[in-house]
């Protein structure tokens, strides 16, 4: 079902479709509609680092050929020199529910680890979002916090949830090397 699916780089003929999908509420999803924005920000993006950049960082979610969706990761401070990643997931609404936010989660954790010593990978989203939470869960994601009345959504405060996962906690079969973390040299 997701054998074959990859992260790659945005291309300029995905920013028309990443554009469409911040302009219409249906398709980015009730739980990531936070309003209309100006959609050309992704062309300026685009245009000054592919959306790779050193704080924030785009990349497209490809099963076989085709775009399911975009991941995408920012830097969270958390000391002078120390930081943690946090990343969100966006599919197009054709692509939810067939667990693909899953296996794309999974690869994103694991490609995050493998080329940047961060310690700490973490994501957020709203309580009512089951179907996310299911998937940061199957992903192996542990819940740390509920934090209340966290995010505006819709004239409403909303609570969120928070997921983490340590690098000591990768799974085995994610680790690149196939060993746990605490294991290798």
């Amino acid at each position: 079902m997701t054998e074959g699916m990859r992260l790659r780089p945005v291309l300029e003929s995905d920013l028309v479709r990443l554009e469409q999908m911040f302009t219409d509420p249906e398709a980015i999803g009730v739980f990531n509609w936070g309003g209309f924005t100006d959609p050309s920000r992704w062309r300026r993006r685009f245009a000054e680092d592919q959306l790779l950049g050193d704080e924030k960082c785009v990349l497209m979610v490809d099963l076989d050929g085709v775009a399911l969706g975009f991941v995408s990761w920012s830097k969270v401070r958390t000391g002078q020199i120390s930081y943690v990643f946090e990343y969100g997931i966006s599919l197009w609404p054709d692509h939810r529910g067939k667990g693909h936010g899953t296996a794309a989660q999974r690869l994103l954790v694991r490609y995050l680890f493998a080329h940047d010593p961060v310690n700490r990978v973490q994501a957020r989203t709203e309580s009512g979002n089951v179907a996310e939470r299911r998937a940061l869960e199957k992903a192996g994601f542990v819940q740390e916090a509920v934090m209340r009345e966290y995010y505006f959504r819709d004239g409403a405060w909303r609570d969120e949830v928070l997921y983490r996962m340590l690098r000591s906690e990768l799974p085995v079969d994610d680790q690149p090397d196939g060993q746990p973390a605490e294991d290798r040299g």
